[in-house]
């Protein structure tokens, strides 16, 4: 429970201050270094979530970037119509979901202050074939000794090409809790060029390869 003085540190003038005692001196001079340092290291902590928030808007931006010369170089693509609308359909996605990435993580001071919508991802169509990717936790024992419970999954569908052929990539990644110490575990998310991004590392390298091969990445 703070002290009088402490409550009224921030309104004490400099008459009040050559009428304070030894005792009262000390508190105060306690009282200030405490805020001092709180206030050090709230700024700190600032510092280190907004060059973090630099560092990932940088990028994203590249991504952003690889994947717009990817959208350009599909086009000269020897992909059907369909085929190339799909295609742009799922760079679009991406980069609208890198775009609202950058958003949420940009200054408050360049942040539009419209209400835009967030982009939604549009669902890959039914139709295309589709090969599961089951992804499980190497153990269910927990360090304290528990089994873990599996309590979820966590689904993401990626675009791949074969010659002729679009497929789609089904990954899913169970959720494991321990009903003891209450950690949650996941098979980690595979490295992939694009985070978070629709097409796979095939299709990119298909559409890539194309766009070096005819100059247009160059």
């Amino acid at each position: 429970m703070p002290s009088a003085l402490s409550r009224s540190l921030s309104v004490i003038d400099e008459a009040q201050l050559q009428t304070l005692g030894a005792q009262e001196l000390r508190e105060a001079v306690r009282v200030l270094m405490a805020d001092l340092s709180s206030k050090s290291a709230t700024i700190e902590r600032h510092e280190r979530e907004a060059a973090f928030n630099r560092a990932t808007i940088d990028k994203l931006t590249h991504e952003m970037a690889v994947l717009k010369r990817l959208k350009f170089a599909a086009k000269s693509e020897a992909f059907t119509a369909e085929q190339k609308s799909l295609l742009e359909e799922a760079i679009d996605a991406d980069l609208g979901a890198l775009a609202q990435e950058i958003e949420q993580r940009a200054p408050a001071d360049d942040k539009a202050k419209s209400d835009r919508k967030q982009p939604k991802r549009a669902v890959l169509p039914p139709q295309l074939p589709r090969t599961e990717f089951r992804h499980e936790p190497d153990s269910t024992t927990c360090s304290c000794g528990c089994q873990f419970r599996r309590i979820g999954e966590d689904v993401a569908e990626k675009l791949d090409y074969v010659p002729g052929v679009f497929t789609v990539e089904r990954h899913v990644r169970g959720k494991w809790v321990c009903k003891e110490c209450e950690t949650l575990v996941q098979a980690p998310v595979a490295p992939h060029i694009i985070d978070k991004g629709i097409p796979t590392t095939a299709l990119l390298a298909q559409v890539n390869h194309t766009g070096y091969r005819g100059g247009l990445l160059a």
